[in-house]
């Protein structure tokens, strides 16, 4: 296959996208550190840990009510871009039939409240709260079909003014419910937090140029609901499966190593999947919906699947290389010096976090081609490896078997998923993209190897060698998108001031 770049377009468009999602990302996330920076302040650890409960049950609710129909109906979204009378008709089926499902898990939820409220927390005293969580699961699984819409139509700039307009909303009347209320309107928090996103999602969907359509009769909404739940549910379940293996893995380590290495499990944990689900997240809010589009063309998908793999190694390489050389500064700067085994644990997970990015470019394209059973069986595969690893290394390395494990099966997985989308999809990795994978895993392994072996020198090399793989990606990236725009102007400049021009 012909090595030669891909259009102009896509590499501009997808740089883009993860700009704005990235930025409105930061922000959210910055908006939730002091949201919950005042929460513990104002109710302590109590409150902290009954909000957390409160969120899970909510997360777990919308999962289950959902039946993974935000993914697949965006998937559906995306390939009828061309029709905007099936367009119209889809918007509305998303609605109805997330409404539908979000009332019937609302309902469920305050009918079950009493018992799942003791499972929770040991008691009915705070059944009430319990119970007002399926108001939040209907109200996020609202505002779920409207950011559904704009990934579906690629509104990115809507969906990152949504995201920081909608968090920052909830945020300050979520806070104004607890300042007047106190423990008492944690259940309203969270329920601020939702009904703002979705008010603010329904002003950017009202302004979508969709034509009016008729509401489409019973039989209609079932034909359009019916394909899209047959995909969502590989996704619900391949997220509940995600969810069951993580709790059976805290589980065995709590177990055989005792709480504290639980903590150090989590603390490794939370960092990997804050800082590279960010980036995955914000990789993937464009690249998506445009592999659905032409997914059929397997040539075309191959460019843009390849395009993808060498962005997202060219961004996320510096962040992992420095995250490993300075994870034991990281952990002490984010929780305290009683946590410094989760250092190494961190370090094998961001090796493993490196072979996921360029994985769930693979990944993706089962999606983009409606292949559930196949999509589902790569969940499961790196679940099974993920948990069986974890089960035969603890007895020899301790809580480091959580890192360790965590990139032997993402190594495995990876060889197995370019095994299907060789078979499957026709890809085949380009030449370019091979080198720059090479290159990095090689580089991460030896920093891996520097910062166990001599910490100092790894803290040191980490920022040096990050930026200087920043630097290189950057100028890769920007030889591919053209010379338009004034950032593209300003970062041309640069490069030729340092003696290093990038050609025309």
């Amino acid at each position: 296959m012909s090595d030669a770049p891909p259009p102009v377009d896509n590499t501009r468009g997808l740089l883009k996208s993860i700009a704005v999602i990235g930025t409105a990302q930061l922000i959210s996330i910055v908006i939730r550190i002091v949201k919950a920076k005042l929460v513990a302040v104002m109710l302590g650890p109590s409150g902290t840990g009954l909000l957390a409960v409160l969120s899970n049950l909510q997360m777990l609710g919308a999962q289950m009510a959902g039946l993974g129909l935000p993914d697949s109906g965006m998937r559906e979204l995306a390939s009828s871009r061309g029709d905007p009378d099936l367009l119209g008709r889809l918007k509305h089926v998303l609605f109805v039939t997330l409404a539908l499902q979000g009332g019937i898990g609302m309902a469920v939820i305050w009918l079950l409240r009493a018992p799942i409220s003791v499972w929770l927390l040991g008691d009915t005293e705070r059944s009430t709260e319990v119970g007002l969580v399926g108001v939040v699961v209907f109200l996020f699984l609202l505002s779920a079909s409207q950011q559904t819409l704009l990934r579906g139509m690629r509104r990115i700039n809507d969906q990152g003014r949504v995201m920081v307009l909608g968090t920052l909303a909830g945020a300050l009347a979520g806070i104004a419910a607890i300042l007047l209320l106190g423990r008492e309107g944690l259940i309203w928090f969270l329920i601020a937090e939702t009904a703002g996103a979705f008010l603010v999602g329904a002003i950017y969907v009202r302004r979508l140029p969709l034509p009016a359509v008729d509401r489409p009769p019973p039989a209609e909404i079932w034909k359009l609901w019916k394909p899209m739940v047959k995909l969502g549910t590989a996704f619900m379940i391949g997220a509940l499966l995600n969810l069951g293996t993580l709790l059976v893995i805290r589980t065995l380590i709590t177990r055989d190593l005792g709480l504290d290495e639980a903590g150090q499990f989590a603390a490794a944990w939370t960092i990997t999947f804050t800082y590279i689900g960010f980036l995955i997240q914000a990789m993937m809010t464009d690249y998506l919906p445009r592999l659905i589009e032409v997914i059929r063309d397997r040539e075309t998908a191959t460019r843009l699947m390849n395009e993808q793999m060498q962005l997202g190694l060219a961004l996320g390489g510096p962040i992992l290389l420095v995250m490993i050389g300075l994870a034991p500064w990281l952990i002490r700067l984010l929780y305290s010096a009683e946590f410094d085994a989760a250092a190494t644990v961190l370090q094998w997970q961001m090796v493993g976090a490196f072979l996921m990015l360029t994985t769930r470019s693979m990944v993706a394209a089962f999606v983009a081609a409606g292949r559930s059973v196949v999509f589902l069986y790569t969940q499961v595969q790196l679940n099974l490896l993920f948990l069986g690893a974890v089960w035969l290394g603890l007895p020899t390395f301790g809580i480091e078997a959580g890192g360790i494990a965590f990139l032997f099966a993402h190594a495995l997985q990876i060889i197995m998923v370019a095994m299907l989308t060789n078979r499957l999809q026709g890809f085949r990795w380009q030449s370019g993209t091979v080198r720059i994978f090479a290159t990095t895993l090689l580089l991460v392994l030896g920093m891996l190897v520097l910062a166990r072996v001599a910490p100092g020198a790894g803290a040191c090399a980490a920022p040096l060698l990050g930026a200087a793989i920043a630097l290189t990606g950057a100028r890769r990236v920007i030889s591919r998108i053209g010379s338009q725009g004034r950032l593209v102007s300003r970062a041309r400049s640069f490069y030729r001031l340092i003696g290093w021009p990038i050609g025309h």
